[in-house]
């Protein structure tokens, strides 16, 4: 098999893995519940983002005998909390909890499932609400990320062999990120959370500052290129990885109920919860 074939089946392949692992972590990635009480089995997932001014739907598989609540306040926030019954529908308990009109808020809502109160189990989460992003811009940014990621594996791996095409597949690199990320990427967070840019220098929005820094090693590594350095773009491509599998949307933005402004939060699975 040719040296190039091979090197298109590593870059395709960490490229889905990482695809992924994007997919199935971070903070707005579904919770998932599996666990027994008493022998009984509890099943599900709950939500960690829905769209504004849309109701929260809450829904686990729970045996019979088994009964439910939902405790949720807004957050950040000392709001009381408020409590919501699941009810059963067949081997099922539901429950529902408001939706909010504010793009990037955010509600905290823990789920107990149990026999008593004394002998339940608790499930703590967050929720962040966001503003309905237009299909195609969606799924043209996705697909520019995506290729991004597959070329800057690849030139990283040909600059690795000293191979002929880096300097084409450093050029589609900058193209997907730049098209997919610092143009489409704005307008999509604009749909959003009304906010274009909320990275350095004027916020600390995590997703938005690793995509320019990936651009940013892309760039001096284009630069280095023409004077015959590859060193840079094997770095490049490590730091663009390592930035891809750190998950999405951590620390990313958070309407303060206080002050009506946004704020970077540090989104996290598990909360103290009172």
């Amino acid at each position: 098999m040719k040296r190039s074939v091979i090197l298109w089946l590593v870059a395709v392949v960490v490229t889905l893995a990482s695809a992924v692992w994007q997919k199935t972590t971070g903070p707005t990635y579904p919770l998932k519940v599996d666990a027994e009480v008493h022998g009984l089995a509890v099943s599900g997932k709950l939500m960690r983002s829905q769209t504004v001014d849309t109701p929260v739907p809450v829904s686990l598989e729970a045996g019979e005998g088994l009964s439910g609540e939902v405790r949720w306040r807004r957050w950040p926030s000392d709001d009381p909390w408020q409590t919501v019954a699941l009810v059963r529908e067949g081997g099922t308990l539901v429950g529902e909890l408001p939706g909010q009109s504010v793009k990037a808020a955010k509600i905290e809502y823990a789920v107990s499932v149990g026999t008593s109160d004394a002998d339940r189990i608790t499930y703590p989460t967050r929720l962040r609400f966001k503003g309905a992003v237009p299909t195609p811009i969606l799924v043209v940014h996705i697909f520019a990320m995506f290729f991004g990621m597959l070329f800057s594996l690849r030139a990283g791996l040909e600059a690795l062999v000293r191979g002929a095409a880096l300097r084409w597949q450093t050029a589609v690199t900058l193209l997907c990120l730049g098209v997919g990320g610092l143009m489409l990427g704005p307008i999509v967070q604009r749909y959003a959370f009304d906010a274009y840019w909320t990275g350095w220098p004027i916020g600390e929005d995590l997703t938005d500052n690793k995509l320019a820094v990936a651009v940013l090693f892309w760039v001096i590594a284009a630069w280095q290129e023409r004077r015959g350095r590859l060193w840079p773009s094997m770095v490049a491509a490590v730091v663009t990885f390592v930035i891809f599998i750190i998950p999405h949307s951590l620390h990313g933005s958070t309407h303060d109920w206080e002050s009506g402004q946004q704020i970077q939060a540090a989104i996290v699975r598990w909360l103290p919860f009172a």
